[in-house]
């Protein structure tokens, strides 16, 4: 469906009962991601849960409506919450999208019963050795002046951007196939001002770290072993620093334990979020 959000058109999916608890989840990859993964996630949840997955504004199928910053994305979460006419949701994202789940109980700490996280971090600490791995990879040849252009915010336009998303695609993984790299590159709508925004103002200026003890609500974490751009180092010092915290990692994956260990994953959730019910 078509919402009108904080002045953006955004694209919204609901599954589930409509009186179930709410779980709402933001998709990563600002600019190039969009509620295709988290509806693969977090979709099996409708059984417990009215799971809420939509397009963020600059991206996928929704309005390229600025600003695109982490305030704004929280605040299209918080009035999606308000739409859904609940107080509290459980709030999910994964990658970027976790970057916005830790602003959203940040920024409205009353609203939130708990938080999932998937292979994400506090703070834009992590580019150095996320380049270093992109540079030394066996999988590929990375084109060094492509990746840092695209780092860097500076993609030239929607070509330049799928060119660079498909030079990095072979990182992401835990097993390799280079047979998905052009259908998985040909898949995302590109909105290339929407990830020059995100990565050139919004991550030089993100850290939560020294916020992170703000954060009581019960919060799950997980990560993949080889993830090779938010590593485990990432995840464990969410873990060291939210207090009502679980870290849970999962052996055979990169970037995408959802997807790569997926049955495993979701039981995880699953438990997690029984244990929340039950207090």
């Amino acid at each position: 469906m078509r919402l009108t959000i904080n002045g953006a058109e955004l694209e919204v999916e609901v599954l589930g009962d409509p009186n179930a608890p709410v779980l709402i989840a933001h998709h990563g990859a600002p600019g190039i991601g969009s509620r295709s993964e988290p509806k693969a996630s977090f979709g099996p949840l409708s059984d417990t849960y009215r799971v809420i997955v939509f397009d963020a504004r600059g991206s996928g199928q929704s309005s390229d409506t600025p600003p695109y910053t982490h305030s704004q994305w929280a605040a299209d979460v918080d009035a999606l919450r308000e739409w859904a006419g609940v107080d509290q949701i459980i709030m999910a994202g994964g990658s970027y999208g976790g970057f916005v789940a830790l602003e959203y109980a940040l920024a409205y700490p009353d609203r939130v019963r708990a938080l999932v996280l998937r292979d994400t971090s506090a703070a834009d600490t992590f580019r150095g050795t996320a380049r270093e791995r992109a540079r030394t990879t066996d999988r590929t040849v990375v084109d060094m002046e492509m990746f840092d252009r695209s780092f860097a915010g500076q993609v030239r336009d929607n070509d330049d951007f799928k060119e660079t998303w498909k030079a990095i695609l072979p990182l992401y993984d835990y097993n390799y196939d280079p047979a998905t790299i052009e259908a998985r590159a040909n898949a995302p709508i590109y909105h290339y001002a929407t990830h020059n925004y995100a990565f050139s103002t919004n991550l030089p200026g993100y850290d939560l770290r020294d916020r992170l003890s703000d954060i009581t609500c019960a919060t799950l974490i997980t990560v993949g072993r080889i993830d090779w751009i938010t590593p485990v180092e990432a995840s464990e010092q969410l873990a060291a620093g939210i207090p009502d915290a679980e870290l849970a990692i999962f052996e055979k994956s990169g970037h995408s334990p959802q997807i790569e260990e997926h049955e495993a994953w979701l039981q995880t959730v699953r438990d997690f979020l029984a244990k929340v019910d039950a207090r």
